[in-house]
Parts: C-alpha cells; sequence; structure tokens
C-alpha cells in the first residue's frame, strides 16, 4: 500500500523495504550534470508515469540518475509518498542541509552550513497538500506542475516551499548515500537492471536506425506500444524458458540455489535472432518446445 499525501516517506533499513522499481532517465554519455530544463523535462515525464499506472503495485522508491534530480523534485515525490533516491554524478559539489540554525551537528557541522527555511513550508503547507492531492488524483500533470512552480529559472513562492521542503529529503538521501554500502549498491543494481531492458530495446527497435519516424502523435504511440508488445515477448519466453531449464537442472541433481536463480535475467537476448522474416504460426502440438542441449549448434530462437 502507498503512503498518504503529505505524510513524508520513511526510510527503513534496506532489508526492511518492499520491492523497488526504477523509473530511469537516460544521460549523454559522459555528462556530468543534464542542463536543468532537462532535469526539470525528465521529472514531469516521472512524475506523470507515476501517477497514470496501468496496474500493480505501488513504488515506494523511485530511481533514476541525474538528469532528474532537482530539490523541488526531491519535494514532490517525498509530499506523494515517494522515497527519491537518484545516482548524483556531482555528488562532492551536492550541498547539506540543517532544519536549525544553531544545533550542532557533530562531524557535519561543517558541511552543513545551510539552513532549511520551514517557515517557508509552513506558510505553504495547505497549497502543498493540494498540489499532492492533484497529483495523485490526475487533477494536474506534473509536466504542468513543475512549469509553473519555476518560471524563468526563478521559483515561485509555492515552488520555493517545496524546494525547501525536498532539500530535507535530499540530504537524508546523500548521507544515506556516502555511509550505506547496500544502499549505493541497491541504487546501481536497479540502474543496470534498467540499462538491460533499454538495450534489449534498442536492439528490438533496429529498423530506422531507431528512430520515431511518424509526423503525429498517435504514430508515434503505435510505434511504442508495438516496441512495448515485442519487448514482453521477448521477456515473457526467456522467463518460461529459463523456469524450464532451472527446474530441469534441479531434477538432473544440479545445484540450483537461490543466489543463482537471483542472478538469471529475462532481458538476455544473444540467443534472439532480430533479423530476417517473421513466422507465426500456430504449433501443430500444444506445449513449449523441448529444452536442448547447449553443446548443440542450432540456429537462434
Amino acid at each position: 500500500m502507498g503512503r498518504p499525501a503529505g505524510q513524508a516517506p520513511e526510510r527503513r533499513p534496506l532489508g526492511e523495504r518492499p520491492a523497488h522499481r526504477a523509473h530511469r532517465a537516460r544521460t549523454r554519455r559522459g555528462a556530468r550534470r543534464a542542463p536543468g530544463r532537462t532535469r526539470r523535462r525528465v521529472a514531469r515525464r516521472i512524475l506523470d508515469a507515476l501517477h497514470n499506472r496501468d496496474g500493480g503495485p505501488k513504488p515506494e522508491t523511485v530511481i533514476t540518475d541525474t538528469a532528474s534530480y532537482s530539490d523541488i523534485v526531491f519535494g514532490l515525490f517525498a509530499i506523494c509518498g515517494y522515497q527519491f533516491s537518484p545516482r548524483i554524478a556531482d555528488i562532492g559539489d551536492a550541498r547539506l542541509w540543517r532544519t536549525h540554525a544553531t544545533a550542532d551537528y557533530g562531524p557535519l557541522q561543517e558541511a552543513s552550513r545551510h539552513t532549511v527555511r520551514l517557515d517557508r513550508v509552513r506558510a505553504h503547507w495547505g497549497d502543498m497538500l493540494r498540489v499532492a492531492g492533484s497529483l495523485t488524483t490526475g487533477e494536474v500533470r506534473g509536466y504542468d506542475l513543475i512549469r509553473m512552480l519555476s518560471r524563468d529559472g526563478r521559483h515561485t513562492g509555492l515552488g520555493d516551499a517545496f524546494a525547501y521542503y525536498g532539500r530535507i529529503f535530499k540530504t537524508l538521501h546523500l548521507l544515506q548515500f556516502v555511509s550505506d554500502t547496500g544502499y549505493r549498491r541497491m541504487i546501481g543494481k536497479q540502474l543496470n537492471i534498467t540499462e538491460a531492458r533499454h538495450r534489449l530495446a534498442r536492439k528490438i527497435f533496429f529498423g530506422q536506425r531507431g528512430e520515431l519516424r511518424q509526423h503525429y502523435r498517435e504514430g508515434m504511440e503505435d510505434q511504442l506500444g508495438a516496441l512495448g508488445l515485442a519487448l514482453n515477448g521477448v521477456v515473457l519466453w526467456n522467463s518460461l524458458y529459463l523456469d524450464r531449464a532451472a527446474k530441469q537442472l534441479a531434477a538432473d541433481g544440479f545445484p540450483v540455489t537461490d543466489d543463482l536463480l537471483a542472478r538469471l535475467s529475462p532481458l538476455q537476448f544473444d540467443h534472439i535472432n532480430f533479423l530476417g522474416r517473421y513466422a507465426f504460426f500456430r504449433p501443430q502440438e500444444p506445449g513449449r518446445r523441448p529444452l536442448r542441449d547447449p553443446a548443440d549448434a542450432e540456429p537462434a530462437v
């Protein structure tokens, strides 16, 4: 179950969290940080995708790379009940924020010189909750909302409140990222899985050099829908036969451990032939193909 709007996400120990779902935004290779306009555009898409899901459990943790990181985005995810966990490329330049100007933060005293203006958050708290409700119910799109909260590179009053609110959770994220090896490993693992999904999609979408060539929105959506269908077909095929192969190995006495199964991925495609003609026909006999000996030289699926 997801959290109610306005309830801050609880940062539980890693082993106690439910499964994580990665929503990754890609940046150009070698770029240290995407321009502000690009980051805002990516964040809008992620927010809209989260609140327009077709079904399934609500993710509690959103993992991205640097392209979607901003203080306002941290605030919007937090107030909607999500834990935002981006992998920040320039983490050494990131600021740590405190909530009490005169408090003693021990070893972090010098690093946390900037103070969150809680008075601005309190002044706009009612509007912030209404924004969270509108996002959750779909009354407003994240695309339009982030554009309204920041105009011409300057935050509005409400945007400023969201930015200060987000800095609290950004600081918590930075501290956990630096101190918790498991947390860093979890973020990297999820981003690697998402990149593997992108590699498979690029392999399938080889026609027209992988470019959307339709000049109207419906045509582009048709192309992307067909790509998703083909990708899901490959993943389903791989999942069925990985499961069957694992059961056969276990029956033959091979030690199929949980650690081994955790390393399997249905996103592999070396055995798939993406070129040539595609023939779709109903098999003469129901059931799946028999497993073949890996030593036998046979053409790809």
